[in-house]
């Protein structure tokens, strides 16, 4: 059921400054880690989206007093590494992936049972990439049939670290294993076959947990503490990603994102734009909770379609779907290899951005791990997101470059990442009802 719909027209141009919602990633991992900390953190900038305030809540179960003491704003009072308590209820994850699989990394050291479920479109996202390790290291955990939600994990498992390469890169997979070694006997060590994000291990040693980590690599072992720590949240990188493609193919444009987290690891759509043509300037760069900061004055400029390194996919895996409309509207052939990952996020995202692409007129072919994607003129027309929030946004900025509007279909999940996208898009020229 499309319940949601939204028309996005061609507009003229965007303009003025920006500050999109907090980093979600960062909240998740910042309302985890205070709770399990030994006393109080304040968190600013917490991203007031579904999926962390899911999280919030699965810790307010858990018996970690959160306050809310203004928009975006986060008192956590932590219990210490062993405080928390049985939950009297499953906990429900709504539409996070995130907040699903770093809980069961979490919640499979500590000494009671719990229950993860989740919305309609988390409970057909597979569990068995981040079951298995851990299921290595001691933990026992149920899921439904074919690895799929709810997850049943049982307490007072005994766990031990173990030396794990992941056979594909997953920041939300090694940040499990790295949360259940806090609570495991001995090591854990983490490979990966290409880099991911690496906010879980930045977090960790700002909250004094002692761990080692380079590009592809984390160790830490268990036994410790953290201490309570104050987080300041940047913007959320995949949010500005939008406005960082629509000003670049919509002509007029000349826009301003504030406060926007430039980790290295989550910035690969930038270099990408920045391959295909793109006037984005960095400005006012600074650090801020261990994390760079800047803000991104981004241009109109004639996009030419690239093949998109392979070495940048897991530095964008979440930045796709943007990334598709901007090779759709720029001049040439764009190719997209080596991100299969995209068929098991919130949709099949090759799947869902093709076919909504095709119907506004783009010429996509769709290959296992990828897609190739010939520029051209977007047409009047409509395209359904299935519910996935990146997809809907993405369809939104299509619908600036058509000749005629778009309507987007099933919208109401842009929520869950991005609480009052639309009012911010209009305020800086979205033409969007």
């Amino acid at each position: 059921m499309n319940f949601l719909v939204w028309t996005s027209s061609p507009a003229s141009g965007l303009t003025g400054a920006v500050r999109v919602p907090g980093d979600k990633s960062i909240s998740h991992r910042a309302v985890m880690f205070a709770s399990l900390a030994d006393g109080t953190s304040r968190i600013s900038g917490f991203l007031e989206g579904e999926d962390t305030r899911a999280t919030a809540r699965a810790f307010a179960q858990m018996g970690v007093r959160i306050d809310t003491t203004s928009a975006s704003e986060r008192v956590v009072h932590g219990v210490g590494i062993d405080g928390l308590t049985a939950p009297a209820a499953a906990i429900d994850c709504g539409n996070a992936g995130t907040g699903m699989r770093l809980l069961a990394g979490l919640l499979a050291g500590q000494a009671f049972d719990t229950i993860l479920i989740g919305d309609e479109s988390l409970s057909k996202r597979p569990m068995r990439r981040v079951i298995d390790p851990l299921a290595r290291m001691g933990a026992k955990i149920d899921s439904g049939e074919g690895g799929l939600p709810p997850l049943r994990i049982h307490g007072g498992a005994t766990l031990r670290g173990i030396d794990y390469t992941l056979p594909v890169a997953s920041a939300q997979v090694k940040s499990a294993l790295l949360l259940a070694g806090l609570y495991a006997q001995g090591e854990t060590r983490v490979h990966e076959p290409h880099p991911t994000r690496d906010y879980t291990e930045r977090m960790l040693r700002a909250f004094g947990w002692p761990i080692e980590f380079s590009a592809g690599h984390a160790r830490l072992s268990g036994g410790h503490r953290l201490r309570a720590t104050d987080v300041v949240v940047p913007a959320d990188f995949s949010s500005a990603a939008f406005f960082l493609v629509a000003a670049s193919i919509l002509p007029g444009s000349e826009l301003t994102l504030r406060d926007v987290g430039m980790n290295p690891r989550r910035t690969g759509l930038l270099q990408a734009l920045r391959l295909m043509g793109a006037d984005i300037r960095e400005t006012n760069a600074r650090e801020a909770g261990g994390e760079a900061i800047a803000d991104l004055v981004v241009r109109h400029a004639p996009l030419h379609g690239i093949a998109v390194p392979v070495e940048l996919v897991p530095d964008m895996i979440d930045e796709f779907p943007a990334l598709f409309v901007a090779a759709a509207a720029a001049k040439g052939t764009t190719r997209v290899s080596g991100a299969a990952e995209l068929r098991v996020k919130e949709s099949d995202r090759i799947a869902v951005m093709a076919k909504g692409l095709r119907a506004l007129g783009a010429r996509i072919e769709e290959t296992p791990d990828g897609a190739i994607i010939e520029g051209g003129a977007l047409h009047a027309g409509e395209a359904d997101s299935t519910g996935d929030h990146r997809c809907a946004m993405s369809f939104c900025v299509a619908g600036l470059v058509a000749d005629g509007p778009v309507r987007v279909l099933d919208c109401a999940n842009v929520a869950t990442s991005f609480p009052g996208f639309l009012d911010l898009a209009r305020a800086c020229g979205f033409a969007l009802a």
